[in-house]
């Protein structure tokens, strides 16, 4: 039985999320739920017909297609080129799907920057999250408006179940989550076909000074925040997610 691992020297998501494993194991998020955040963000940010957007870090692309449906010109743009190759199944006239480190620039400039479900705080060092940030305001148009869809740190923590066992598709997937070294960290072991393998997820436990501190620094001005999907009023140690709208 050979123990298929990720190398510490590589960055731990290029390995994990290029994994069909990675996809089985979050299948059942609640992507309605999703859509009902999509369709209050939209409205919220008042986004002009046929607006240009960017998903970035769009795995295979579900949110960009739902942000097409409601009418909107959608590129995805993930580091993962399986994810890309599947989403691009989606692609058309109004829907582009593109392989892109989101620390570098867009050519191109848009409406509005969706980084949605925590899908920042993944690199070993900040420099690369400040770079992000740049990014996505070098990205931006004039009237755009960015959004980072972050958890909340402190509530996560204070409710960590430190082991978990979840069985999908005849898989069992052994969790452990612990913080470290200001890093909320999930290791996930499982066999599969007589082969066993191990991954680690990493994301920067960032709270909202954290963000701000960023923010000042990339010179990024933070517009406001919301605690959940509902866009109610953010709440430090209660709510469930960290919403930031910033340009």
């Amino acid at each position: 039985m050979s123990d298929t691992s990720n190398t510490p020297s590589e960055n731990w998501f290029a390995s994990w999320f290029d994994t069909p494993y990675y996809h089985i194991l979050y299948k059942e998020r609640n992507y309605r739920e999703a859509q009902i955040f999509m369709d209050n963000l939209t409205h919220y940010l008042n986004l002009p017909e046929k607006a240009k957007v960017l998903d970035l870090a769009c795995g295979k692309g579900r949110h960009s297609i739902y942000l097409n449906q409601l009418g909107y010109n959608v590129i995805g743009a993930d580091l993962s080129e399986n994810s890309i190759a599947e989403a691009n199944k989606n692609a058309n006239d109004t829907l582009h799907f593109v392989v892109h480190d989101k620390r570098e620039p867009f050519d191109d400039q848009f409406d509005a920057i969706f980084n949605l479900f925590t899908s920042f705080g993944y690199f070993d060092k900040e420099e690369d999250d400040l770079k992000t940030l740049s990014a996505i305001k070098e990205s931006l148009n004039e009237y755009g408006f960015a959004v980072i869809d972050f958890m909340n740190a402190t509530q996560v923590i204070e409710n960590l179940i430190p082991n978990e066992t979840k069985e999908v598709d005849g898989i069992i997937f052994n969790i452990k989550r612990y913080v470290k070294d200001g890093f909320i960290t999930k290791e996930i072991a499982f066999e599969d076909k007589g082969q066993r393998f191990h991954f680690t997820e990493k994301v920067r436990a960032y709270v909202l000074e954290d963000f701000q501190r960023m923010m000042n620094e990339t010179g990024i001005y933070l517009l406001d925040t919301f605690g959940d999907y509902k866009l109610k009023k953010f709440h430090k140690n209660t709510s469930e997610r960290l919403i930031m709208i910033f340009k």
